[in-house]
């Protein structure tokens, strides 16, 4: 069994920055994807950004486009946590953030996965609020 905690989660200031940290317990694998995935108030939770350890090339990430260039996620194999620079935020990234695994990692259509769907465990999320 997985589980997960995030935690770095608080009010910012609209163009400010923020880093979200998950920490993971129990049996991760070096091929488990690591994600985030956010959710707003009154909207579908939705994919902010993965990454899945690809051996000696390092990280393969993904990112949604309304985060690409604003965000980054990094993962530390050894103490199984993986985090999300976020940059530049603005208003409509306010939301409670969660992190995920997902057990396959990959996918011949992409590489690491983006559907809410494909992830096996979850944390309870932590809120990013993004005020002016």
């Amino acid at each position: 069994q997985v589980q997960l905690a995030e935690s770095g989660g608080r009010l910012v200031q609209t163009g400010g920055s923020l880093r979200v940290s998950c920490a993971a317990s129990g049996r991760i694998f070096s091929y488990y994807a690591m994600g985030w995935f956010r959710q707003a108030p009154g909207k579908e939770r939705e994919f902010v950004a993965a990454i899945v350890w690809d051996g000696p090339n390092g990280g393969n990430t993904n990112y949604a486009d309304s985060v690409k260039g604003r965000f980054t996620i990094s993962r530390d194999i050894a103490k199984m946590t993986v985090s999300l620079q976020m940059d530049s935020l603005k208003s409509e990234d306010t939301a409670v953030y969660y992190c995920a695994v997902d057990r396959n990692g990959c996918a011949g259509y992409e590489c690491p996965r983006t559907r809410e769907a494909e992830y096996d465990y979850w944390g309870q999320g932590t809120q990013v609020t993004v005020s002016s």
